[in-house]
């Protein structure tokens, strides 16, 4: 473990386009290495936060499947985090749970903290949805929580959080999901955390990340008034600033001045980007609202060479990182009272 908390490390599996990066960044927590095989995100990563992070093996980005820490020169970190695979366990997934075999990909987490052995990271943060923690009747928490434990680290049901980035941060999106976090019992006295984020009383105005009164060049964003869900979803309509999302043939809206949850299906087609009416018509959120919505700063672009329903999965399955930027800054707190 390094020596204070100016120089921590963390290292990065599932890391989509660099949401956790970011978060971490924004804490002074530099990415060591980052594990990411899927190109079109390996691709947006590397445009925004940098080629030498991702690890490859000739070239090529490697899956964590194909990871391990001695041939892929894992160096040691202080910090590992993952979102991994939520399909499996989500109330909108089939539920397979760790008969998945996305959700078996949570085993290759534990068995590179295995193979790290007495160096393993001091501190590991999970993300996934809410359900895995009661799905099954409460079996996958239980199965989670026996792994994590047999890989070496403090953890219990107390140290798994479910937070709302509405709640806690300027984004205006209604985003639940559950973050787990252990401790190394070679590193840490024990594993109790506390995680009271303040909850805020007001959020940004939705017309900071979209313009409803103006309106995009790009038609291929508008919706066709004779395409059979424009009726469906413009009667939905009640204000002038509504975001409406159609989701399995119900169209919804979370209220004034709230984004539904962007998911990646929004990469899929159909119609599970968010609408909105501007002054030209009935149209999706772009990929780049999307991206700001889930609090990714201005500047943050995509490469021409990812295409735009690969841009709205990329962020549906990303974290956000005001959000992840909270969570770091309590785990560096623990860390540096742990060293005092």
């Amino acid at each position: 473990m390094s020596s204070n908390t100016s120089q921590l490390r963390a290292g990065a599996l599932f890391a989509g386009i660099g949401g956790f990066c970011l978060g971490f960044k924004n804490q002074g927590i530099e990415t060591a290495w980052a594990v990411e095989n899927d190109l079109a995100a390996v691709s947006t990563y590397t445009a925004n936060i940098g080629d030498g992070k991702i690890v490859k093996q000739d070239g090529v980005p490697q899956s964590i499947i194909d990871v391990s820490v001695v041939k892929s020169n894992l160096g040691e970190v202080d910090i590992l985090h993952a979102g991994f695979p939520c399909q499996s366990f989500s109330v909108a997934g089939e539920r397979k749970g760790f008969d998945d075999p996305r959700g078996q990909l949570f085993y290759e987490i534990i068995r590179l903290l295995k193979e790290f052995g007495e160096a393993r990271p001091s501190v590991i943060l999970l993300e996934n949805s809410p359900n895995i923690r009661i799905g099954d009747g409460g079996s996958w928490f239980i199965e989670l929580s026996a792994q994590i434990k047999k890989a070496g680290y403090w953890f219990r049901d107390s140290n798994a959080f479910e937070l709302d980035s509405f709640d806690h941060t300027s984004v205006p999106q209604k985003r639940k999901r559950l973050f787990m976090v252990a401790f190394a019992t070679n590193k840490f006295k024990n594993g109790k955390m506390s995680l009271d984020l303040p909850v805020l009383s007001e959020h940004k105005q939705v017309s900071e990340f979209i313009d409803f009164d103006g309106a995009i060049e790009d038609d291929t964003y508008y919706l066709d008034p004779n395409n059979k869900y424009y009726k469906m979803i413009t009667e939905k309509i009640d204000h002038p600033k509504s975001i409406l999302q159609l989701r399995k043939y119900e169209v919804r809206d979370k209220g004034i001045n709230i984004v539904p949850t962007l998911t990646a299906n929004m990469g899929q087609g159909g119609h599970n980007v968010p609408f909105i009416m501007d002054k030209k018509g009935l149209r999706k959120l772009t990929e780049y609202e999307c991206l700001k919505i889930q609090g990714f700063p201005n500047e943050y672009q995509f490469p021409e060479d990812v295409p735009r329903a690969k841009r709205y999965q990329q962020i549906g399955n990303s974290v956000v990182p005001p959000l992840i930027s909270l969570i770091a800054a309590a785990i560096k707190e623990k860390i540096q009272q742990e060293r005092t």
